[in-house]
């Protein structure tokens, strides 16, 4: 006889495998009784699943959306497509800078089966994600470990490669992972420096929790912390330009991801700019079709006369 709670999730799957049962096919199914059916049902509306039942000898049991989300029964091909769909979520940033994708994926990685990990584990190396030409690829299996420590709360030993190149290792306390149009960074307060600091995720080489426990009585707003991150390094140009729209309409023009925005009067706003060489900020600045500034630097304003000269040339 199997036990009480395989058979509560025999009846689950059945239940939601088509829209209605009678007792009587239940119970031919699971090879108990009508009278156990009945019992299990009870069970299941007091673990919070809208179980429907209709009286009289044809009656019978349908599964409704409730107002609780129980657990789900998954066989193992529905296991792997869920995995692979929040592995290629969590790196294409579909969600933003929610974490939902990181932190289901992560609870799922670990309890599926041997056979599916397994198998997970082949596409993993087959698989490839194609990120955005100027994105940097970053392995899940990272995001995954990032995300962890995020959750455990724990201090944690990071080995890190700087922009140059350099590698370094040094104990942090992690806080949050933040995703921009670019890249995911990872928020963490360094423990010698004593200060918040965010590390480009494509960039940590390893990272490991101590299994001490850490309390963060005042953490900074992560996102925040990015945006004002962002113009301190992370490309080898910059711009800056005046756009004739107050800060919030200026923020819809350039999202704040791309850029670092602070209020000029009343009616502009000056927005600061990085990317990889000056005409790709030119070509940037054009996309956005709004009569703006370039102040500085003049390799920057020369690139955008440029496009600008070309463009009215073939028209």
């Amino acid at each position: 006889m199997i036990s009480t709670s395989a058979r509560l999730l025999r009846l689950v799957s059945l239940l939601s495998a088509r829209p209605f049962w009678t007792n009587a096919e239940l119970a031919r199914r699971m090879e108990v009784t009508e009278r156990t059916v009945r019992r299990d049902v009870a069970r299941l509306r007091e673990l919070g699943y809208a179980v429907e039942s209709d009286p009289g000898p044809w009656g019978g049991y349908r599964l409704r959306a409730g107002t609780r989300m129980p657990p789900l029964v998954l066989d193992d091909d529905e296991a792997l497509a869920v995995t692979v769909g929040l592995r290629e979520a969590a790196l294409g940033g579909a969600l933003g800078d929610d974490q939902s994708a990181l932190s289901a994926l992560l609870k799922l990685r670990q309890v599926l089966p041997p056979r599916v990990a397994a198998r997970l584990a082949e596409m993993d190396t087959a698989l490839v994600h194609a990120p955005r030409s100027d994105a940097p690829q970053i392995a899940s299996g990272m995001l995954l470990a990032l995300t962890d420590a995020c959750r455990r709360g724990e201090r944690a030993t990071l080995t890190y490669r700087d922009r140059e190149g350099r590698a370094s290792t040094r104990e942090v306390d992690p806080y949050r992972l933040v995703h921009t149009a670019r890249h995911w960074y990872f928020v963490a307060r360094d423990v010698a420096r004593a200060q918040w600091r965010t590390f480009r995720a494509d960039r940590v080489l390893r990272i490991r929790t101590t299994q001490r426990a850490v309390k963060i009585p005042d953490p900074p707003d992560p996102v925040q912390l990015v945006r004002e991150a962002i113009p301190a390094g992370t490309y080898p140009v910059y711009t800056t330009v005046r756009v004739p729209l107050p800060m919030e309409q200026a923020v819809q023009l350039i999202p704040a991801s791309m850029g670092v925005h602070r209020p000029d009067g009343s009616g502009a706003t000056l927005v600061e700019i990085g990317g990889h060489t000056a005409d790709d900020l030119a070509r940037y600045l054009l996309s956005r079709a709004t009569p703006l500034k370039v102040l500085e630097p003049d390799t920057v304003r020369e690139a955008f006369q440029r496009r600008v000269q070309e463009l009215m040339r073939s028209m």
